[in-house]
């Protein structure tokens, strides 16, 4: 099938920057794997060039196969015991001072990787004081002891993103769970850490309806979701989930208002937004 043909305002070029090449340097390094570069988010331009970058841990293998997403997946190798402590050196070197981290699901382990989460938000907070971590992860199969390790680290905020509506979920994330996603996101909530923000975000253009769109951010706000990021889906493949629509600018303010109204505190949509999309500022 033919990829859709991308709007104007969806086209971005890659710069040839110093801190473009500075970042992508500090990853090769320390033999770190980056979000940005795995699923070729269409805000690396932006991101690399500002100095930032999402880490990404667990390796850049992933047990799922989603139909949206471009990171490999296939049988990932034993974890990585000192990449906390990479990822904190890479963070000295760039000067970070607010650090997300999100993973490929791990479904080979018993905790889903929670346990390195945990030791890399610690880790950060001993080393480089006065940072701010965000995490981004997954559902951990419902292995709410596993969740209660990585919000016992206290990250500044949790993110699990939904994705998509949840009429398409069984059908693009087809080894996840649409009310255990809303599930865990509830749990986080509800926890003691009344400070920690709870965050998620979904893509739209898989050919999913205005009172879809409704449905979700209705489920987000139901379980206390405070922030949430919404932006257009891209196809990266001719084997993943075709584009069916291409949402106007225009459109992605309706939907943070929609949201907004809902009680949602913040909203960053558009059609370059991704879940890290200026987290630093919003959060």
């Amino acid at each position: 099938m033919q990829i859709k043909r991308k709007p104007e305002w969806l086209k971005v070029k890659l710069p040839a920057s110093h801190e473009f090449q500075h970042v992508k340097g500090i990853l090769s390094q320390f033999n770190l794997h980056s979000i940005c570069q795995e699923a070729h988010c269409p805000n690396v331009t932006e991101c690399f060039h500002s100095g930032t970058a999402t880490f990404l841990i667990l390796g850049n293998i992933c047990t799922r196969n989603c139909l949206y997403c471009n990171v490999r997946h296939g049988t990932p190798e034993g974890l990585d015991e000192m990449e906390p402590e990479r990822l904190t050196q890479a963070v000295k070197e760039l000067g970070l001072r607010y650090i997300v981290i999100t993973s490929v699901t791990r479904d080979d382990l018993s905790d889903g990787g929670a346990g390195v989460f945990a030791r890399c938000v610690e880790r950060l907070y001993q080393e480089v004081p006065g940072c701010r971590v965000e995490v981004l992860i997954p559902d951990l199969r419902g292995n709410w002891d596993a969740l209660e390790c990585i919000i016992k680290s206290k990250p500044h905020v949790i993110n699990h993103n939904m994705e998509v509506v949840p009429v398409f979920f069984s059908h693009i994330r087809p080894q996840g769970n649409y009310h255990l996603s809303l599930e865990l996101l509830h749990r986080i909530s509800q926890y003691g850490e009344k400070e920690i923000v709870v965050k998620s975000g979904f893509m739209v253009g898989f050919g999913e309806s205005w009172s879809d769109i409704m449905v979700l951010l209705h489920d987000l706000a139901r379980v206390h979701c405070e922030m949430v990021t919404i932006g257009q889906y891209q196809q990266p493949s001719r084997n993943h989930w075709p584009v069916m629509k291409y949402y106007h600018p225009d459109e992605f303010e309706v939907m943070k208002g929609m949201a907004q109204e809902l009680g949602v505190k913040h909203v960053e949509a558009g059609p370059l937004v991704r879940s890290s999309y200026h987290a630093a500022m919003i959060s």
